[in-house]
C-alpha cells in the first residue's frame, strides 16, 4: 500500500468525527461496516473472520456502544452480554463511577513522567494488600494478564533461583513465551517450541503433582513455582476439587517452590469471593490479577507477592519495568473498581446468581440431554458442557440470533462460558434463560433429538 500521509490525515480526521458523533446517518454507518471489516482483511487478521461468523446473522455486526450489562451494534440492535469480555466486565459495562474515576483522572494528567512518584500507584498497591488474603503485600502493576503472569514467573526464579515450573493439563495463562509455557494446548505451544523448562499434570490430581515435585527434587532440576488457575478458565470452567489447592500448598512449601495463583478470570468478585482460591482458604506466594481488575474500562492487570518474593526485587528494582503498567487513568479505573465491587457487594451478588443459573441450567441439561451435558462452576463464572463441539456452536449462533452474545473456551470447544456482568439483573439472566430453552428447541429440532 506504501506510505501515504495525505491519506492518513484525511482518514483521521473522517474518523474522529465519527467518535465525536452522537448519531450516524444510514450512509455512515453503512461505511463504517464495509470498512470495518475491509481493513479487518487487509491489515488485522482475516482468520477471525471466519471464526467470528459464528455471531453473524443477517449482516456483519460491528458494536458500538454499551452500558450495564447490555451492548449495542452500530445499527441499534441491542444483546445482553453474557460473554462479558471474557471475565472483563466485573462492574458492568462503563459503570459511572469507574468512567467518571477515569475522566477525572484524564482530565488532570494523562501519563506519568516515570521519575517521579505518581500516588494513584502508590494507593492502589494499598488497596490491592487490603482486599487480597493472607499476607499478599506488594503489587507490580502491568497491562495484562499475560505480563502478570510473566511478572510472577520472574519474582519466583528471583526468589528460589529455580527455573522449572509445573502447570495444570487444561490451564491457560496467556500467549506471551513465559506464559505460554503454562498454556497447555499444543496448538498455541508447539509453534514456539522450545518454551521455558515447564512439565504438566493433571488438574486436580494431587498424586501426579506429588510425583512430578519428587521426581525433580530427586533429579535436580527443582521446581521454582507450581502455576494454577483456581478455577480452569479455557479449560472448560473446572472448579479445583475440594483440598486440591490446600495440597498444592502444602507441596510448593515441602519443595521450597511457590505457589502461582492465575485470578486473571476468576478473580475481582467474578466468583462469590473476591478471589477465587479464598473459597479454599489457600493464600499463594505470588498472584496474577488482569481482565475485571480495570472495571472493563481500562486494561489493568497486577503482580501481587509475599515480602519474601519482592527481596531480590527490592534490591534491584530495574530487574522488572513497564512503560505503561500502572498509568494513572488505568489505576484509577482499577481504585473505582475496587470501590465499586465493595460497595455494591458484588461479590456476594455474583455468588447468589451464580446458586441461581446452575440450578436452572442443570436443569435444562436434565430436560435436553442429548445436547447438554451439564453446567458447572462458581458465581458467574460458568460453563455449560454439550455434548460435542458442533453442538455448542450450534447454541452459540441460535443463542446470537436471539441477541443473546456468548463464546466458548480456547482449550475445550464442547464448552461455552457464561461470565457476565456481576451487576447483571435476575430479569436479563431470565431472558437468557428464556433465549436458552428456545434455541435448545431449535437445536433439537434441526437434530432430531432431545
Amino acid at each position: 500500500m506504501g506510505q501515504n500521509l495525505k491519506e492518513a490525515k484525511k482518514k483521521s480526521a473522517w474518523v474522529l468525527d465519527i467518535i465525536g458523533k452522537k448519531k450516524l446517518s444510514p450512509a455512515e454507518k453503512k461505511q463504517v461496516i464495509g470498512e470495518s471489516v475491509k481493513y479487518w482483511v487487509d491489515h488485522v487478521n482475516e482468520g477471525f473472520l471466519k471464526y467470528r461468523k459464528s455471531v453473524s446473522t443477517d449482516y456483519t455486526a460491528v458494536e458500538w456502544e454499551d452500558e450495564g450489562a447490555v451492548f449495542r451494534d452500530i445499527n441499534g440492535k441491542e444483546f445482553i452480554d453474557m460473554l462479558g469480555g471474557f471475565g472483563v466486565y466485573v462492574t458492568g459495562h462503563r459503570h459511572p463511577k469507574v468512567l467518571k474515576a477515569v475522566m477525572d483522572q484524564l482530565n488532570r494528567q494523562g501519563i506519568h513522567s516515570q521519575e517521579l512518584i505518581d500516588p494513584l500507584r502508590t494507593y492502589l498497591a494499598h488497596l490491592v494488600s487490603l482486599i487480597t488474603p493472607g499476607d499478599l503485600q506488594y503489587a507490580f502493576l502491568t497491562n495484562s494478564g499475560t505480563e502478570s503472569v510473566e511478572g510472577c514467573l520472574k519474582m519466583a526464579v528471583l526468589t528460589t533461583g529455580r527455573h522449572k515450573f509445573i502447570g495444570a493439563i487444561g490451564g491457560f495463562h496467556g500467549k506471551s513465551m513465559g506464559a505460554l509455557g503454562g498454556t497447555s494446548k499444543a496448538v498455541f505451544r508447539e509453534p514456539f517450541l522450545p518454551l521455558l523448562n515447564w512439565s504438566h499434570v493433571p488438574f486436580g490430581n494431587v498424586d501426579a503433582l506429588k510425583t512430578m515435585m519428587e521426581s525433580c527434587d530427586f533429579s535436580g532440576d527443582r521446581v521454582a513455582a507450581v502455576v494454577l488457575e483456581p478455577i480452569l478458565g479455557e479449560g472448560g470452567i473446572v472448579v479445583a476439587p475440594p483440598g486440591y489447592l490446600a495440597a498444592a500448598r502444602e507441596l510448593c512449601d515441602k519443595f521450597g517452590a511457590m505457589l502461582i495463583l492465575d485470578e486473571i478470570q476468576s478473580g475481582m468478585g467474578r466468583t462469590g469471593k473476591m478471589f477465587a482460591c479464598e473459597h479454599d482458604g489457600v493464600v499463594p506466594d505470588l498472584m496474577a490479577l488482569g481482565k475485571g481488575f480495570g472495571g472493563g474500562i481500562m486494561p489493568i492487570g497486577a503482580v501481587v507477592g509475599t515480602a519474601k518474593t519482592w527481596e531480590r526485587y527490592i534490591d534491584n528494582p530495574f530487574l522488572h519495568t513497564t512503560t505503561f503498567g500502572g498509568n494513572p487513568p488505568a489505576c484509577a479505573a482499577a481504585i473505582a473498581t475496587i470501590n465499586v465491587l465493595l460497595d455494591e457487594d458484588l461479590p456476594r451478588q455474583a455468588g447468589e446468581k451464580g446458586v441461581y443459573m446452575l440450578k436452572q441450567l442443570n436443569a435444562l441439561a436434565a430436560k435436553y440431554p442429548k445436547i447438554l451435558k451439564l453446567a458447572r462452576g462458581r458465581g458467574l463464572m460458568l460453563g455449560m458442557e454439550f455434548m460435542d463441539n458442533d453442538l455448542g456452536y450450534e447454541v452459540a449462533k441460535q443463542l446470537f440470533g436471539r441477541s443473546i452474545l456468548i463464546s466458548g473456551t480456547y482449550i475445550n470447544a464442547r464448552v461455552l462460558r457464561l461470565e457476565p456482568a456481576l451487576t447483571i439483573s435476575r430479569a436479563q439472566l431470565d431472558v437468557f434463560l428464556g433465549a436458552l430453552e428456545d434455541s435448545l428447541k431449535a437445536v433439537a429440532k434441526t437434530r432430531r433429538m432431545k
